[in-house]
């Protein structure tokens, strides 16, 4: 978002674009925050512990979630990891072919699959974890400990606010329509520059 620039630069950039916008500033450097957060953690941890693993952060979090709960209903994993079905297919796809994940018809519903993981994917999230454990210490090295619960609960109430109030809030910006289909970001073919 910033690339070269400091966070104050950024922020000063947004002032001097926005000018007289009604906007609510402490809110939109939350929401900045939270997202610069999650990317610099994200690219932390491929770049650092997951990389020798030869994991993304997608791939840890699909592994830790079945790690964690135990065999799972695909739906399940997918919704748990935050991502969707057609992501996971393609990641769990991928952690099969390395001997991690084993995908498995439901016993009572054909149209189920269940994930659990491999001997191999059980030796090393037990490997693994430790190493990523390091990473979170590491991450929030700048905190004390009551500043990283507090943080973690100011983070559960936004999670909170957006799991109760998101879907009416979209249908609320939409006018009561469906949302459109999400788009890769690519135009068809044959389609002009906008």
């Amino acid at each position: 978002m910033s690339g070269d620039r400091s966070l104050g630069e950024v922020e000063r950039a947004v002032r001097a674009r926005v000018g007289d916008l009604p906007v609510r500033p402490e809110q939109m450097a939350a929401v900045a925050g939270i997202y610069r957060a999650a990317a610099a953690v994200r690219q932390h941890f491929e770049n650092s512990v997951l990389r020798g693993a030869d994991l993304t952060w997608t791939g840890f979090v699909v592994l830790w979630v079945v790690w964690i709960g135990g065999e799972r209903e695909t739906r399940k994993v997918a919704e748990e990891a935050g991502i969707s079905k057609g992501t996971l297919t393609g990641v769990a796809r991928t952690l099969q072919n390395r001997g991690l994940l084993e995908r498995r018809a439901h016993p009572t519903d054909r149209r189920l699959a269940l994930l659990s993981l491999t001997p191999e994917g059980e030796r090393l999230m037990a490997r693994l974890f430790p190493e990523f454990h390091d990473e979170e210490v590491f991450v929030t090295g700048g905190l004390n400990d009551d500043e990283a619960l507090d943080l973690a609960e100011l983070l559960r109430r936004i999670v909170a606010q957006v799991e109760r109030r998101g879907a009416e809030r979209r249908l609320e910006l939409l006018d009561g329509r469906d949302p459109p289909p999400r788009r890769s970001g690519r135009r068809p073919k044959g389609a002009g520059a906008l």
